[in-house]
């Protein structure tokens, strides 16, 4: 039985906390909070066992050191925005607390993610004698996962993996993003980059596509490479690894729109003066948007993440797809939240139990596929997002 503190009172917040306050065993007591508590209480009126709430400003760590010493969690789970991870870091240092996230820091001005950042915590979480576990959602932190559990027990080593991500779910809406406007904008605009034979090669935003068939009567979609940052981190903890990639799919109507936004300056980050204030237009963007978290009622169809992974087993060049499907309806239905939220709030509740229930512990700062992937993988099939796998 543990305290956890958790951030952020977004669509995975919510699914975070409900989905904790659903095992009193493990989560004794929890708090969430956010710079506007009033989403903190609406979320506490549906959880399953009382909460706490709180007003924490996520930039400030003071606030949030203040907060923790309040409140005396042995874990604080980090929903927030990716800006906030290091100010998060530093409170969880300052007060000895443990750490997990769901997506790696990326700095406020510049639409550049990746570890760096948070593996140079490493000594002084290490000396501290507290743990940060990093990327505990689904893409990262299921894809890691996978990839080590294959690794583990289905390859004796791995050559080649690509993540793919399909979102073959509607949402009835003329554009909307699944989650977070700002980072999704940042993330797909992005250049493409993929890891081969010890360099990473970049390719200009969504320039390379193919078509790829998913199981389970989803059929033939769209997928885009993009970089994601759990290649980062799996190229260099599974170094047999020759080739990695990430894909996602992406509706024709999405690109439309995303493309007229670019092409009018929407999706910048640089601020412009508008009558006499500054604004960043993706921030105004986000603000005329719909609300992720409201997508769950309209949203219908299914998601498929997964890992196709080639090497070698017994000397034999062998095949592996590991992967989840998620229906929107039987997310909603739960937790009234659409998919995406749902991928990655239910493995950020696991990452924790895990943590709390000391079958992943370490000193220092850690990526999901550093830890053994069984327990994990049981949990999955438990709580909500069951996995499979083909080899050939």
């Amino acid at each position: 039985m543990s305290k956890v503190l958790i951030i952020g009172a977004g669509g995975v917040g919510n699914v975070v906390v409900r989905k904790c306050a659903m095992l009193p065993e493990v989560f004794s007591d929890i708090c969430l909070a956010s710079r506007t508590k009033s989403k903190c209480d609406e979320i506490a009126k549906h959880t399953k066992t009382p909460i706490k709430t709180a007003q924490v400003d996520a930039d400030d760590p003071k606030q949030v050191a203040e907060l923790i010493r309040s409140f005396k969690p042995e874990l604080v789970i980090n929903v927030a925005l990716p800006y906030q991870d290091l100010p998060i870091m530093d409170a969880c240092l300052e007060t000895g607390t443990n750490y997990l996230d769901t997506a790696n820091y990326e700095p406020k001005d510049e639409a550049k993610f990746c570890y760096k950042w948070q593996w140079e915590y490493q000594e002084r979480f290490k000396e501290k004698g507290i743990m940060a576990l990093l990327g505990s959602g689904f893409d990262p932190g299921v894809t890691n996962v996978f990839t080590a559990y294959v690794n583990k027990h289905l390859l004796d080593e791995i050559e080649t993996l690509d993540i793919i991500d399909c979102n073959a779910g509607d949402h009835g809406q003329a554009f909307a993003t699944n989650f977070n406007p700002e980072i999704n904008i940042r993330e797909v605009t992005a250049k493409g980059k993929y890891y081969k034979d010890g360099n990473w090669v970049e390719t200009p935003p969504l320039s390379e596509s193919r078509v790829y068939n998913f199981p389970e009567n989803i059929g033939d979609k769209k997928i885009y490479l993009m970089y994601h940052e759990e290649l980062e981190s799996l190229v260099k903890h599974i170094p047999s690894i020759r080739e990695a990639r990430f894909w996602m799919t992406f509706s024709d109507n999405y690109l439309k729109h995303l493309e007229v936004l670019q092409n009018v300056g929407m999706t910048s980050i640089q601020p412009v003066k508008y009558n006499g204030v500054e604004i960043v237009p993706l921030q105004f963007l986000k603000a005329v948007l719909p609300d992720p978290g409201s997508l769950g009622k309209t949203t219908k169809g299914k998601t498929c993440i997964g890992c196709l992974v080639k090497g070698k087993k017994d000397g034999k060049e062998k095949t592996v797809y590991i992967y989840n499907i998620c229906d929107h309806e039987e997310c909603f239905a739960e937790v009234e939240s659409q998919a995406i939220s749902y991928t990655t709030g239910v493995p950020a509740m696991i990452g924790a139990k895990m943590m709390l229930e000391k079958k992943w512990s370490g000193k220092g700062v850690f990526n999901m596929e550093q830890m053994d992937p069984d327990p994990f993988m049981e949990d999955l099939n438990k709580y909500g997002l069951p996995w499979k796998y083909d080899i050939c």
